[in-house]
């Protein structure tokens, strides 16, 4: 009888442990992503009948949730959508959220591990729930410069702080109201969505960090020439033949520089007088003594194929090691490379930071009801692609390209700007995709910035220079 009574006690002993860690396991490891499933009812439930954090931007709320007359108590209101809404995204009744609101959903509905002890507290205090504040290390007056900029065009711009990270501003037109989409009548958040997605300018991508990708054009020069240069193969006076056409190696097609001829009219061209005047034979013939394995390499080190999160998931850029005469074309940008406008901006910054590439981020911090600081700001290097030796010669080829080269729509009066230009074709003839990258000051920089137009039928140093040129001119305060 003894031995029946041990047994029971035993299953019931191993019953109980298994209970006790099943339930560990979904309350303590498994409660971010079961909060975050879109088929939890009752989380949405409980988060609508909370108060939802606050998204800030220099301390003023862009995204607040406000009291409501129904079931659900709060409503989500945006303050200026247009500016805003590629960064915030959107919240709604169980149609899903993106942007900030989506990436930190468990902070701002005050459900994350990290706000337990601030759940227990409502609880015992009878408070009422309320999720933490998200600032966002956007600086408002950068933000509206770049809109005001970037103007009607379809495009995007993105400002990073070389030395932080930290994003300064990010820009895609167009954009949409995501006030549409918090609605409480789900029928109205539906209609209003499939308007949106039916729109064929595409309003609810973020362009600076998602969507089709862009071809980068001539603003992947940088990546190669810093590839070359850093490799030690290279000098800035590394020479090649100069000839007027080229023809792609195993085939019959011939590729040209952007405005036809040579390359600024000798017999030979230096690499540096390549990247100044922007030519693209000179770049397929260095491509190719370089090798696309190595490319591939220094692609990689800034970011090309690399998961990142800002902390929205960004898709990462494309850069494919083809045939020679693939290696050839994807030297000046074209073939399979593509690219988000955060990653060219990312490589502008690496140069600029001394080789150093940091994480880009959205996140300034993240504070508690009760004033309490969950989580900082957080200043993470990304990479290391280059060395400070290599860096300190890009920078000077990239104030050359401003100074007196194919960049020089972005001159600033008494500030050496570092750039680079691209104009990228998606075809055979127009329109391009027009580029400007590039960071200031040269000797201190305090900016990167990249700007992207779609379907341009001009240049990127008549169109994207001059818009990152007032975006620079905004964070020096010229």
């Amino acid at each position: 009888m003894s031995r029946q009574i041990k047994r029971v006690t035993i299953a019931v002993l191993l019953m109980f442990l298994a209970l006790f860690t099943s339930t560990t396991i979904i309350t303590v490891f498994q409660a971010d992503s079961l909060n975050a499933d879109g088929r939890n009812v009752r989380t949405l439930n409980a988060s609508y009948s909370a108060e939802r954090g606050p998204i800030l931007v220099n301390g003023q709320a862009i995204a607040e949730s406000v009291p409501s007359n129904d079931k659900y108590k709060y409503q989500r209101v945006y303050r200026s959508p247009d500016l805003y809404s590629p960064v915030t995204g959107y919240f709604t009744l169980n149609q899903g959220n993106t942007g900030v609101e989506g990436a930190m959903n468990s902070y701002l509905s005050g459900t994350s591990n990290d706000q337990f002890f601030t759940k227990v507290k409502s609880i015992l205090t009878g408070q009422t729930p309320k999720g933490a504040a998200v600032s966002l290390t956007i600086n408002p007056a950068i933000q509206q410069v770049a809109s005001d900029a970037l103007g009607n065009n379809t495009g995007a711009v993105v400002a990073l702080d070389p030395k932080t990270g930290a994003i300064l501003a990010m820009v895609s037109k167009p954009g949409y109201d995501p006030n549409q989409l918090a609605s409480h009548n789900t029928n109205d958040v539906i209609a209003a969505y499939k308007q949106l997605l039916a729109d064929p300018t595409n309003p609810l991508i973020n362009r600076a960090i998602s969507g089709n990708l862009y071809y980068p054009g001539s603003v992947f020069k940088l990546v190669l020439t810093s590839a070359a240069l850093d490799s030690g193969k290279f000098t800035p006076d590394s020479v090649f033949p100069n000839p007027l056409t080229f023809t792609l190696t195993g085939t019959n097609t011939q590729i040209n520089n952007a405005e036809g001829g040579n390359c600024g009219g000798g017999a030979t061209v230096s690499i540096a007088d390549a990247l100044r005047l922007s030519c693209n034979i000179p770049m397929a013939q260095l491509g190719a003594a370089l090798g696309g394995n190595e490319i591939a390499k220094y692609a990689k080190a800034y970011g090309y194929g690399q998961k990142l999160s800002v902390p929205m998931p960004v898709t990462p850029s494309i850069y494919n090691v083809g045939n020679e005469a693939q290696v050839e074309l994807s030297s000046f940008g074209q073939f399979d490379d593509r690219v988000t406008p955060l990653q060219v901006a990312m490589t502008s910054a690496a140069i600029a930071n001394g080789g150093t590439e940091m994480q880009p981020t959205l996140i300034k911090d993240i504070t508690a009801p009760d004033l309490t600081v969950i989580q900082p700001f957080q200043q993470k290097i990304f990479a290391q692609p280059i060395t400070q030796a290599t860096s300190a010669t890009m920078t000077q080829l990239m104030v050359n390209n401003v100074n007196n080269g194919a960049a020089n729509g972005a001159r600033i009066s008494g500030v050496d700007v570092a750039g680079k230009t691209g104009t990228a074709q998606n075809g055979n003839g127009k329109p391009f995709t027009l580029w400007f990258t590039g960071f200031a000051p040269a000797n201190n920089p305090q900016v990167a910035v990249a700007v992207v137009v779609e379907n341009g039928t001009s240049f990127g140093n008549t169109v994207a220079a001059p818009i990152a040129k007032k975006v620079i001119e905004a964070v020096l305060n010229k």
